[in-house]
């Protein structure tokens, strides 16, 4: 999928969710069939050579996109989570914000350190879910880990929030 396609059914929210803040919004690149096949296909070819064994979506949107690209490579999708929302046992990772912290939580069984791991969400923007989501997953001992994401808000410079030598990957850097 070339970027102009992708930029093109980008959908834009200024304000939201807060004044001052201009949302991207990734649900009108999805409900075009298009856009959804040339996005799966793309992450695809980016991955299909890794060997990933297991695919991590952060929640939500990263939900859409990350179940899909497993059924694809033949991988497992795990759930990356907001506390309370897994059933069973969980590992957690507590992350830095603006203000205060967050977590991300997955099940304690999801991985294992033989897996080789890609993590996907829709956007980076500062990194912190997705750097902790990171951290966690390499507590499991997984020493092959990729993350991906669809757009990345380069002048928030989301990558800081990782780690040297992490393989990041996006398809529309605005």
């Amino acid at each position: 999928m070339n970027k102009e396609t992708l930029r093109k059914h980008l959908r834009e929210i200024p304000d939201f969710p807060k004044p001052g803040i201009l949302f991207y919004d990734v649900t009108t690149v999805f409900k075009d069939v298009e856009c959804l096949q040339g996005l799966i296909d793309e992450l695809y070819d980016l991955y299909k050579d890794k060997g990933i064994t297991k695919v991590i979506g952060i929640e939500s949107r990263g939900f859409i996109l990350g179940g899909a690209l497993a059924a694809r490579l033949g991988a497992g999708f795990i759930m990356a989570r907001k506390p309370g929302k897994l059933p069973a046992e969980v590992v957690q990772e507590t992350y830095a914000k603006e203000y205060g912290t967050d977590t991300i939580q997955i099940h304690k069984d999801a991985i294992t350190k033989d897996d080789v791991v890609l993590l996907h969400d829709d956007l980076l923007a500062t990194g912190g879910t997705m750097a902790a989501a990171y951290r966690l997953v390499k507590r499991f001992g997984v020493e092959n880990a990729y993350v991906n994401f669809v757009i990345e808000l380069t002048k928030l410079n989301g990558r800081k929030a990782f780690e040297e030598g992490v393989e990041i990957t996006t398809l529309l850097p605005l």
